[in-house]
């Protein structure tokens, strides 16, 4: 409603990736994976594996280039997909990614679609 005071609005479009796509990218290195959910979520499921964990609550700190604690491993001008647990929290994370310059940015919905797409799983570190 209020557009302004919501630190996730703005961006570019966020695009949605099938599971079944987001799989075969990821398995072949040509996307990177972020899971947004919180670590409780994580310690109970795991996460797909190669995925990074950044939480929602911490993104607009990782996720950005020029903040101190920008996690090494994203790169705005490689493609992005995010995941939470049904969809809703990564489409404000890739709102969010947009915002701060990742390009091409992908929603891929839940855990569970990334699953049943064949989507390899790991236990979180």
């Amino acid at each position: 409603m209020f557009g302004f005071a919501n630190p996730f609005s703005g961006g570019n479009a966020v695009r949605s990736l099938s599971a079944q796509d987001a799989v075969a990218k990821s398995n072949a290195g040509d996307i990177t994976l972020v899971d947004v959910r919180d670590h409780n979520e994580i310690a109970m499921t795991g996460k797909a594996k190669g995925a990074l964990h950044i939480p929602l609550s911490v993104l607009n700190f990782k996720a950005d280039p020029k903040h101190p604690e920008f996690h090494p491993e994203l790169d705005t001008s490689k493609p992005i997909a995010v995941y939470c647990a049904s969809g809703a929290r990564s489409q404000m994370a890739g709102q969010a990614l947009s915002r701060l310059g990742f390009s091409e940015v992908y929603n891929i919905g839940g855990f569970m679609h990334w699953q049943a797409a064949g989507g390899a799983a790991e236990k979180a570190a």
